[in-house]
């Protein structure tokens, strides 16, 4: 099979044009007999189903959660980026683009992330229309802050609630569709399979997770915005909800699964209190503005922060990356925190920590500004820790937050199944090997407000509305296979819980595809996650029935699925002998502890076809061809 991106031709700078001046389009009238189904509710799917909606679509929208309110695009906290240049400090469209490629290691299709930084300063409009109440200066503009990754002050938010706040616009407008009948509204339900009738995507599987009813929903495309996968790992700062399982079923079913050990480790959030934690928490990157990162020089030093003298500490991230301090990218960061405690400077009961430092800040600014611009991130880090970060450092740790790996998309955002289009965190395409601070919100809301209205249309324009319905073999068939699954998981009644399982292949993949690699330790950890996976369907219990609510039994599909998940995580990190961005193999770095990449032999896109076998997926490659930026060693020095 031969990955066709669908890169416009013309300049980089033309290729968004271009493509939006050539495609085919159905008009106003037309775009009623249209049915799309959009599975999920955060930023990206939010935004899509309200702009579709308004364009005449119909639109069947699935929320796993109670209330499309409650997505997990909530948690992010620090802000979205635009290159507006308010700050007058020499932002532009270029130099976002090329940050984002930069900060991705050069692992990320180029076309994309530029159109990507063009509609950018569309979506802060769009949102300041729909009453966001992003952060103003004095002078009435709309405030900025720096994020790692970048020079200049690009970051757009509204206290430490940033994702809140988008996703209430997108939700409100949502909302208005929904009171005008354009939208159908479908919460709890789980998306369990995808079907695809005549090569092309066709409709969905549901389980109503309160009642337990599988459902069947036909529509002329679908549109996956379910998010990451990051809770494979057990201890992420996703939401407990948040799974594989929708993008799971579509790659079983053809879809092709891009760069999945490329998975982004946080350095701001609250270290592991305890064995039996469910997540953890995320403190804002936006927090490293004003707060200083360091260690003692010491190892092993007992002394509590305030009576180490400041000879005594090492502010690491500024000695190391003097130009970009402690803003430096995530993966930098990330790793940086890991080697000054493998060296015994960690802090705290486990010597799992960094202290982030807000001493300066407060004397240099006062506590007054510190508190209107980080307030509501201290009183939460306050209510979990029982510290007071006013008076002492907070403690940080990284820890698993995003997942730059997904279901592979071309420039349309549709995956090789056609029909299947897939937005924001679901997909591969924007952020390369790491992604850059505030730049999740940006690509949801792009994705969903500016590039699938056109590209969607256009392959709609290419066929029939509705010329399928849900009394076909191909929706019978995979019905079927969705209520045999269920019934295997509670046929099993074994002695180990679905957490406990969990929690044993979070451990797995964390400590051998987490933050650090080896190719010995990827290759033993696969037999672990067969193993695990083994005696998960032959001693998992779940309690309760399939034809009510039961919790026991939704997680238990999801865990079967991260058990899958895990092991292509693995062998692609294996596939992968080079050190980009968050995949840092330690056979492959520099003296000074720097990822070494490979660009001869392995500037691609990884992406995975199901071949009926988890253990033998077959690897095609989309090469990644730079025609405007020079692949050079990333450095932040």
């Amino acid at each position: 099979m031969i990955l066709d991106s669908k890169v416009p031709a013309g300049p980089l700078q033309e290729k968004w044009d271009n493509y939006k001046n050539s495609v085919a389009l159905v008009n106003p009238a037309n775009k009623r007999k249209y049915t799309v189904l959009v599975v999920g509710t955060g930023l990206a799917g939010g935004s899509a189903a309200a702009s579709l909606a308004e364009l005449g679509y119909n639109v069947k929208s699935f929320c796993i959660q109670d209330s499309a309110r409650r997505a997990h695009s909530i948690a992010a906290q620090g802000g979205i980026n635009a290159a507006k240049n308010y700050p007058n400090d020499g932002d532009t469209v270029w130099r976002l683009f090329y940050d984002t490629i930069k900060g991705g290691d050069y692992r990320a299709r180029e076309a994309n992330v530029y159109r990507l930084a063009q509609i950018s300063n569309s979506i802060i409009d769009q949102c300041v229309a729909q009453g966001v109440p992003f952060a103003r200066e004095y002078g009435g503009l709309l405030d900025n802050r720096s994020f790692g990754g970048a020079q200049v002050s690009r970051t757009f938010y509204s206290r430490g609630q940033t994702g809140q706040q988008l996703l209430l616009g997108a939700y409100q407008a949502m909302a208005r569709q929904i009171d005008a009948g354009k939208i159908e509204m479908m919460p709890r339900r789980e998306m369990l399979d995808l079907v695809v009738v005549d090569g092309r995507a066709r409709g969905i599987i549901t389980r109503n997770l309160v009642t337990g009813e599988l459902e069947r929903h036909v529509g002329d495309a679908v549109l996956l915005s379910t998010g990451g996968y990051g809770n494979v790992y057990y201890l992420s700062t996703n939401a407990k909800n948040s799974n594989v399982t929708a993008a799971w079923r579509c790659h079983k079913r053809g879809a092709h699964f891009a760069n999945p050990c490329f998975t982004q480790i946080h350095p701001t959030c609250i270290p592991v209190s305890g064995d039996y934690q469910s997540k953890l928490t995320l403190m804002s990157e936006s927090l490293r503005n004003d707060g200083r990162v360091w260690v003692p020089k010491e190892t092993g030093d007992p002394r509590p922060p305030s009576e180490i003298p400041e000879d005594e500490r090492d502010y690491y991230l500024e000695r190391r990356y003097p130009s970009f301090g402690n803003l430096v990218p995530r993966d930098v960061a990330s790793r940086a925190a890991k080697a000054v405690t493998d060296q015994g400077r960690g802090v705290g009961e486990t010597g799992l920590a960094v202290y982030l430092d807000f001493r300066d800040a407060i004397n240099r600014l006062g506590k007054n500004v510190i508190e209107e611009r980080y307030g509501n991130l201290f009183e939460m880090y306050e209510r979990i820790t029982g510290e007071d970060p006013y008076q002492v450092p907070m403690s940080i740790f990284p820890a698993v937050h995003y997942t730059m790996g997904g279901l592979w998309v071309d420039y349309e955002l549709m995956s090789n199944i056609l029909g299947l289009f897939v937005l924001g965190e679901a997909n591969f395409s924007d952020h390369g090997a790491n992604r850059l601070g505030a730049s999740a919100l940006m690509q949801g809301l792009a994705d969903g407000y500016f590039v699938i209205p056109y590209t969607l249309g256009g392959y709609l324009a290419g066929m029939d509305a509705g010329d399928t319905d849900t009394n076909t073999a191909e929706f019978a068939q995979a019905e079927d296979e969705s209520r045999a699954r269920i019934d295997k998981l509670l046929s099993v009644q074994g002695d180990k819980t679905v957490t406990e399982f969990h929690r044993e292949l979070g451990r797995l993949v964390w400590d051998h595809v987490g933050m650090s690699r080896t190719k010995e330790g990827l290759q033993g950890v696969l037999s672990e996650i067969q193993r695990l996976r083994e005696e998960f369907w032959e001693n998992v219990r779940i309690p309760g029935t399939p034809d009510t609510f039961n919790k026991n039994l939704e997680f238990a599909g999801r865990v079967a699925d991260f058990m899958e998940l895990a092991e292509l995580m693995a062998l692609d990190a294996i596939d992968r002998d080079e050190s980009c961005g968050a995949h840092f193999r330690e056979e492959y770095q520099s003296p000074e502890g720097e990822a070494l990449r490979n660009d001869d032999d392995y500037a691609y896109v990884a992406s995975w076809e199901y071949t009926g076998e988890v253990s033998k997926p077959k690897l095609h490659k989309e090469e990644l061809e730079f025609e405007n930026v020079k692949l050079t060693t990333r450095s932040y020095k």
